[in-house]
């Protein structure tokens, strides 16, 4: 399982062929409607692709101007954009967490500085240092599942200093209650995106809300066209009250079956994080990754996030009959140690 650039490791490796609790997206089907909206959108694929109307709608669903709004290819696209809006002096990323911003950064050139938090992995802004130009931090945090305040980072904020906060995973937790998305401040940028949650993550949707200064610079260094018209399409389609509602049923329900694995892991004496979204932090021991992995069942190595190693695992959250599976093949492994 080793790779070149541990930092461009991601899940959807691990579970070829395998029982998956290893991708964080959403098991379930689609609803009718995104479906509908994604059929329909290939007879405009004739012409070159348009997101204003995708931007609209997210200005719309967030409460926000249209000039604080840029539509972009998942939200890998806009790691790549911000690395390369400014000659950043000292960008700082806040780990562990969702490692492609660090790795975007690098590929564009610059020195980042990891801030490592020790477990419970809670943000504790002293360690940011104080002449960071930029600061990227994950709410929730993948892989941690930590909720930090919204309050908090927005108090990362300083002249002359982005603060970029990856709410990729905010549509799992009910009702929304820290996010960042609807606060208009200058120096901050929200992004999202539609992968996890939808259940899409063949179709690059996502999107940027933020300072209009920001949105503006990233939007002049956005390759033409790199929002095709199927990806507009579903973001016009996630964007409305329906998608509201359905989006809130999803996340009670990825609680729900959240609480089941910890339960699980509970039980079984298994170490592990609260979390508050759709996957679960869990110090298995080493070893335990490989030996799943040869039953047959994948869950998300840790050790290529910094401040992990190989003791710890990411756990997607699965109904419970795929949890069961999960847990049996478990204790399997601590019933053969003994």
């Amino acid at each position: 399982m080793a790779e070149r650039d541990p930092l461009r490791h991601h899940g959807d490796v691990e579970a070829r062929g395998m029982l998956d609790l290893a991708v964080n997206v959403y098991d379930g089907p689609r609803p009718r409607w995104l479906d509908d909206a994604l059929r329909s959108s290939l007879d405009a694929v004739g012409a070159y692709p348009d997101p204003s109307a995708a931007r609209t709608a997210v200005a719309a669903h967030h409460g926000r101007r249209e000039d604080e709004v840029l539509v972009t290819a998942g939200a890998a696209e806009a790691f790549t954009l911000v690395a390369r809006l400014r000659p950043w002096r000292r960008p700082v990323v806040v780990h562990p967490q969702f490692t492609e911003p660090h790795a975007a950064l690098e590929q564009a050139g610059h020195a980042v500085t990891p801030v490592v938090l020790r477990e419970p992995f809670e943000l504790d802004p002293a360690l940011v240092p104080e002449d960071a130009d930029l600061v990227v931090v994950g709410n929730p945090t993948n892989p941690t599942g930590v909720l930090h305040p919204a309050d908090l980072l927005a108090g990362l904020r300083r002249p002359g200093r982005l603060v970029v906060v990856d709410e990729a995973f905010m549509d799992c937790v009910p009702g929304e209650p820290e996010s960042l998305a609807g606060v208009p401040l200058d120096g901050l940028l929200v992004l999202r995106s539609l992968t996890k949650h939808w259940g899409i993550p063949g179709i690059r949707a996502g999107y940027v809300v933020g300072d209009p200064a920001v949105v503006m610079g990233l939007a002049r260094a956005q390759t033409p066209w790199s929002v095709g018209t199927t990806a507009a399409a579903a973001v016009v389609a996630c964007a409305t009250p329906e998608a509201a509602r359905e989006a809130r049923r999803r996340a009670e329900q990825v609680r729900d079956r959240r609480e089941h694995l910890e339960k699980g892991l509970a039980d079984l004496g298994i170490h592990h994080l609260p979390s508050t979204t759709s996957f679960v932090l869990a110090q298995v021991g080493d070893g335990v990754h490989a030996r799943l992995r040869d039953a047959g069942i994948a869950v998300r190595r840790a050790d290529t996030f910094p401040g992990l190693d190989g003791s710890w695992i990411r756990i997607a959250v699965r109904p419970p009959g795929t949890t069961d599976l999960l847990l049996t093949g478990l204790a399997d492994l601590a019933n053969l140690a003994s």
